[in-house]
C-alpha cells in the first residue's frame, strides 16, 4: 500500500473478525466494532466502536465518515438455524438488518471518501451456505445470497473509481458459531472433502492479500474457502 490506510473490520471481537483485525496490524491503522467492549478493549486497534449491527448502524456509519476508513471489512453476522415455519418476524428482521443491511449500509456510508482519493478496497465475508444453501438456515443462506450479488454489482459500480470489492464464502470454521452450526448437523464434517474445518487465520490472510496492491485486478469475485465443500462429496 501507498499509504497508512484506515482499515474497519467489523465482528473483531472473536473469531474470524480477531483473526482479520490481527493480520491486517501492520497494513494500516486498525479500527475495529463488535458488541463486546472488553474484549475491544484488548484488540490493540487504532480506535474502536461498540456497536450491534441490527439496532444502532447508524454510529457505525458516522464512525466510518470520522476516520476516513478506506479498507473496509463486512465481517460481522449471525447465524439462525430452524425451519422456515417457526421463523418470527424479530429473527427474520435481525438476520437481515445484521447480515445484509447493515454491509450495504456501511458500504454506503465509506464510500465517498474512496471514491475522493480514488482507492478504496472491500471485503464481505460472505458463507458457502450463500453459494449452496443450506437446509434448516434458509434466513441466513438468503442473506450470505444477497451479500454476494452485492458485492457483484457494487464492484461493477466502483470499478471506474479503482474500489475492489470481493465476497470470501467460508465453510465450516474453526470458531464458536462454525462449531455450533457443523453440531446441528449430524456428520456434516464428513460432507467435507478435506475432513476438517477452516481455520479463522486462512480467512484472514486471504483477506490480507484482497486488501493488498497485487490484489488490484480482482473485483467481483465470489471466493470459495470451505475445503472442498462447495465441489461436492
Amino acid at each position: 500500500m501507498d499509504k497508512t490506510r484506515n482499515i474497519l473490520v467489523t465482528g473483531a471481537s472473536r473469531g474470524i473478525g480477531k483473526a482479520i483485525a490481527q493480520e491486517l496490524a501492520g497494513s494500516g491503522e486498525i479500527f475495529v466494532t463488535g458488541r463486546d467492549e472488553n474484549a475491544l478493549k484488548i484488540c490493540n486497534s487504532a480506535g474502536y466502536c461498540v456497536c450491534d449491527l441490527a439496532q444502532n448502524v447508524d454510529v457505525l456509519a458516522d464512525f466510518i465518515c470520522e476516520n476516513k476508513i478506506d479498507v473496509l471489512i463486512n465481517n460481522a453476522g449471525e447465524y439462525i438455524y430452524g425451519a422456515i415455519e417457526d421463523a418470527v418476524k424479530a429473527d427474520v428482521q435481525r438476520i437481515y438488518a445484521a447480515n445484509l443491511m447493515a454491509p450495504a449500509f456501511l458500504i454506503s456510508a465509506a464510500v465517498p471518501y474512496m471514491k475522493s482519493q480514488r482507492w478504496g478496497r472491500i471485503v464481505n465475508i460472505g458463507s458457502i451456505s450463500g453459494v449452496m444453501g443450506e437446509a434448516g438456515a434458509s434466513l441466513y443462506s438468503s442473506t450470505k445470497a444477497g451479500l454476494i450479488g452485492l458485492t457483484k454489482a457494487l464492484a461493477l459500480e466502483l470499478a471506474a473509481d479503482n474500489i475492489t470489492v470481493n465476497v470470501i464464502n467460508p465453510g465450516f470454521v474453526d470458531t464458536d458459531m462454525g462449531q455450533a452450526s457443523a453440531a446441528l448437523e449430524d456428520g456434516a464434517i464428513e460432507t467435507v472433502p478435506q475432513r476438517r474445518f477452516i481455520e479463522p487465520v486462512e480467512v484472514a490472510r486471504l483477506v490480507k492479500y484482497l486488501v493488498s496492491g497485487d490484489a488490484r485486478g480482482i473485483t467481483g469475485q465470489s471466493i470459495n474457502l470451505c475445503a472442498g465443500l462447495s465441489v461436492g462429496f
